[in-house]
């Protein structure tokens, strides 16, 4: 994927994980809602595979192979889990067995709550549901919008192992996450934003191991 515009570009490859990192109001969220088509660019192009998706609707870049689970995980509260994931898997004839099947292997707590109201969940299980519902459209690039946003440290290191493992079976990720350090142990690259602009981009151990970046990101003092 390629997201371009007169000032800036980011590439993710197949088969990697790519982090957005930046403080609030820096970009990264809008980037995400631009690629999978919740909004629409005021300039610039973004391409999936070699296709124009800029200003194509949200449902027509789902069907091209993107998955979004965004920020505040956005579950259907008063839909159960199962249903949950038939909503995500929409735009196939019938819920299709084998992703239901790698949802459930992924985590085996929607399987055991399949029947149970999705606002009833704990906000990590709330999480998981969002990451698969996305799973159940079976995209090959997974945008993932803070999944640890309010979760317990254990939950957290929970879901990245997920993530990784979502990656080994050959999904891409584009990851926006606060917790900058852990986002950067998971990432192959990462970019950082400022104000809607990249101003640094390299490898993801370069980034970690960068004095402005652990100044910025990590809370330590510049070496």
């Amino acid at each position: 994927m390629c997201l371009t515009d007169h000032f800036w570009q980011f590439l993710v490859r197949e088969g990697e994980v790519v982090t957005l990192l930046g403080a609030n109001g820096a970009g990264k969220t809008t980037a995400l809602q631009a690629v999978s088509g919740l909004l629409r660019p005021r300039g610039g192009e973004i391409r999936f595979r070699g296709v124009r998706v800029d200003g194509v609707p949200p449902h027509e870049v789902a069907g091209l192979g993107i998955g979004h689970a965004p920020e505040g995980r956005r579950v259907f509260p008063a839909m159960t889990v199962r249903e949950n994931l038939d909503m995500g898997a929409y735009r196939f004839r019938r819920t299709p067995r084998a992703e239901l099947d790698r949802v459930f292997a992924l985590f085996p707590v929607l399987a055991e709550r399949r029947a149970q109201e999705a606002g009833t969940l704990s906000g990590g299980e709330q999480q998981m549901l969002a990451i698969g519902r996305a799973l159940m459209g079976r995209p090959t690039l997974l945008l993932l919008d803070e999944p640890s946003m309010g979760l317990a440290p254990l939950v957290v290191a929970q879901i990245f192992d997920i993530v990784r493992e979502i990656n080994a079976q050959g999904t891409t990720v584009l990851l926006v996450e606060q917790n900058a350090a852990q986002a950067l142990r998971l990432a192959d690259r990462g970019y950082v934003l400022e104000t809607g602009s990249i101003v640094m981009s390299a490898p993801a151990a370069e980034l970690l191991d960068d004095p402005r970046v652990r100044a910025a990101h990590l809370g330590e003092a510049a070496r």
